[in-house]
């Protein structure tokens, strides 16, 4: 009987770490308006640039998914508008409380730099 009591208590400390842990998306910085899809004729960061500074919400595009983003005067989300980034953050709902926002870089390769 003890063991099923431990074995139980730990599980579900387990589970409550786990529901409190952060979370970690891959995605596009882009707004409400834009969602996956940008005007044409412009880049993503400029498209989302300009329906943000219309009022419309940056949000993350990830997986086809969009995730509305808390904390919208985050200088970050302007400084990576229409980048694909990594965003950690606590999901509440749909919405994304981030906590750290990094751009990916992506590294050339060695034989595209001998050229």
């Amino acid at each position: 009987m003890t063991r099923v009591l431990s074995f139980g208590l730990l599980a579900l400390m387990v589970s409550a770490v786990a529901y409190g842990a952060d979370q970690t998306w891959t995605g596009e910085i882009s707004s409400s308006n834009c969602g996956a899809t940008h005007m044409a004729g412009m880049t993503a960061h400029d498209c989302t640039q300009q329906c943000a500074a219309s009022g419309s919400p940056y949000v993350l595009v990830s997986k086809g998914k969009v995730y509305k983003l808390a904390k919208q005067d985050d200088k970050q989300l302007r400084a990576h508008a229409g980048e694909t980034v990594t965003l950690t953050g606590d999901l509440k709902g749909d919405t994304i409380i981030a906590s750290k926002i990094e751009a990916i870089t992506h590294v050339r390769s060695a034989s595209k730099e001998q050229r």
